[in-house]
């Protein structure tokens, strides 16, 4: 594989921190891998053992336990993560979509509160948006919270939620006003513990549900019976006004779709180095299967479609962090890399055979966990259709 060229976003410090996660990542993750794929969860030691290294909330300000960095180190976790094929591990979720709407929307007691013990690994955050009966559609939701005193009690039932079993601090979507539509949504966020790790009365994990592939990581079923919360855990800005969720939600959304391009371009990355190495070792006919034209003409279809993704995905990037990504441009990014990722894993796949097809080979994982990212973050239809609002 050519080496991809430098992204114009990435400095020396960047890719310090890319050597010394792949590194990790290398040497203690992937050791585990099997353990946890059957366990269907990662342990909680894991997200200590991350913040410790500092790859949990490496993008939040120093003054609130971060890592003082930018968009791009958290990019570069990222991509790690997905070369190193650890799919169950939900620390970009925890730092690039759940910790962001505390900073950007929450007040300072709560910033103070929350963040510091997300960026140690103390906190695990989870956002539970996806109901049994509404998914990309978040006016949907049928989760409600009714004000009684100073607290909220929240009930409903929640679907999907990535870090589902480990998650002790949730970010819930829901209705305070069912009444008024969008206008109605606001986010509540729910220490689901207390100091002792005993739930809160009126809430229960569900099932870790089984899927078809992603299988080490934690995505579960919530539900929520009138669980008290309080009424200063409302994500409201210093003033706790309710009604703002549904703004808020779009406002990070093109964050989170651009963090589902990230993590595809990563595995794609990874498919097509080990689809070179398994034709350059594998022989058939009494050569290597790389020996074959067609073999050579599929990889360097792979490999020019993978260049044009990370060139898009850069530029996208360098946008973002200027502050110029909308949510029509990572709304199309995110279809198309999350598309051309199956497609593309697909032939690397193809190439090895029935061994593609065996889980002991890294490449039946990556092209296993791919399917999902078409449905999750809001299904490819959905990005088609928000991109064509704009066109």
């Amino acid at each position: 594989m050519l080496p991809l060229f430098p992204s114009p976003w990435q400095s020396e410090e960047h890719q310090l921190l890319a050597d010394a996660a792949a590194r990790f990542y290398s040497e203690r993750w992937v050791p585990h891998q099997a353990e946890w794929r059957a366990a269907g969860c990662m342990p909680r030691s894991t997200w200590r053992e991350a913040g410790a290294q500092g790859f949990l909330c490496a993008a939040m300000p120093e003054a609130y336990g971060g890592g003082g960095g930018d968009f791009g180190h958290e990019v570069v976790l990222a991509l790690e993560q997905s070369k190193a094929n650890i799919s169950g591990f939900g620390g970009g979720l925890h730092s690039i979509i759940v910790a962001p709407y505390i900073l950007h929307h929450g007040s300072e007691a709560q910033k103070q509160r929350w963040l510091p013990r997300m960026a140690t690994g103390e906190l695990i955050g989870a956002i539970a948006m996806t109901e049994p009966g509404a998914g990309s559609d978040l006016q949907g939701v049928r989760t409600h919270a009714r004000r009684v005193g100073d607290h909220y009690l929240l009930s409903g039932s929640k679907t999907f939620i990535t870090n589902g079993q480990n998650a002790n601090l949730i970010v819930v979507v829901c209705k305070t006003d069912p009444s008024q539509g969008a206008k109605g949504v606001s986010l509540l966020v729910v220490e689901v513990e207390d100091a002792q790790g005993n739930l809160l009365p009126g809430f229960k994990r569900g099932r870790n549900l089984e899927k078809i592939g992603m299988h080490a990581q934690d995505t579960s079923e919530l539900f929520f019976d009138e669980v008290r919360v309080p009424v200063d855990n409302l994500l409201g800005g210093e003033q706790g006004k309710e009604g703002q969720g549904f703004f808020q939600l779009m406002q990070e959304l093109p964050q989170e779709r651009l963090l589902i391009a990230v993590q595809a371009v990563g595995g794609m990355e990874r498919g097509l180095t080990e689809a070179l190495k398994y034709t350059k070792e594998r022989r058939a006919f009494g050569k290597s299967v790389w020996e074959f034209q067609n073999t050579r003409f599929k990889l360097a279809e792979v490999q020019a479609q993978l260049l044009a993704a990370r060139a898009t995905v850069d530029a996208a990037i360098l946008a973002h962090m200027k502050g110029e990504l909308d949510a029509a441009r990572a709304a199309l990014l995110k279809a198309w890399t999350t598309d051309l990722a199956c497609q593309l894993l697909d032939e690397c796949l193809q190439l090895h055979g029935g061994y593609g097809y065996m889980l002991e080979y890294p490449v039946a994982e990556l092209w296993a966990d791919a399917r999902v990212a078409r449905i999750y973050g809001g299904t490819n239809e959905i990005m088609k259709e928000l991109a064509s609002r704009s066109m």
